[in-house]
């Protein structure tokens, strides 16, 4: 998520927010969404699923079209969690402003590129302009 933070990338102001801390508020109140989750016995973590719970409702009309992009981290497969955020993200409505980034194993250089390229696409994407 480090691209978004990038010096090329001007009048967006970047927020972090662990999944069990960020709420609908957070939600409502961004343009724009990078999401991120390890593989967990096939599926997103339970962190990532409990911020879906509490915002979906909240947040589905006022969201819909918002950009987003994520990335998954598993040990050996990561198709069971991208099916699950593709499906929730799917119904909120939001648009993926770029590629997924889906790791398994352990993380190279090509895949923490891939990580930094996923929060400045989204960023140059929310650029003033």
């Amino acid at each position: 998520m480090s691209g978004a933070s990038a010096p090329e990338i001007e009048g967006v102001r970047v927020l972090r927010r662990a999944a069990l801390a960020a709420t609908a508020v957070d939600v409502l109140e961004a343009d724009g969404f990078v999401l991120g989750t390890p593989a967990n016995l096939g599926y997103m973590s339970g962190a990532l699923k409990h911020f879906f719970d509490q915002v979906y409702y909240p947040c589905l009309d006022a969201t819909r079209g918002r950009p987003f992009g994520y990335y998954v981290h598993g040990g050996s497969d990561t198709t069971g969690a991208v099916r699950a955020v593709e499906s929730v993200t799917t119904g909120l409505g939001w648009q993926r402003a770029a590629p997924a980034v889906t790791v398994a194993g352990e993380p190279g250089k090509a895949d923490l590129a891939a990580c930094w390229e996923l929060g400045a696409t989204l960023a140059a994407g929310l650029m003033d302009g």
